[in-house]
């Protein structure tokens, strides 16, 4: 599962949120977004967790707790939508 973090310090680190998750089951990856023209972090990132059952614990345990001094949101990432701006769904 593929699972979003935001409101991150902007001190914290990709190891920080791999140690932090490591902790409800193994980590793929995971990812601290950084600004490429600033190279400072944008606040959130992306934590890849094989197992659905252990990524939801994680999410269940982590989200609206605080980390490296910040109150962190956590919650199962979505699919990026089309590039183009339209959307596969059909909201109508």
């Amino acid at each position: 599962m593929n699972i979003f973090v935001a409101k991150l310090s902007a001190r914290t680190k990709s190891e920080d949120l791999e140690q932090l998750f490591s902790e409800f089951g193994e980590v793929s990856s995971a990812k601290v977004i950084m600004d490429r023209a600033t190279g400072y972090s944008k606040r959130f990132g992306f934590v890849e967790m094989p197992n659905d059952d252990e990524a939801q614990t994680a999410i269940d345990n982590l989200d609206d707790k605080e980390f490296d001094g910040s109150r962190i949101v956590v919650k199962k990432a979505r699919p990026r939508e089309e590039v183009s701006g339209r959307s596969d769904r059909n909201f109508g």
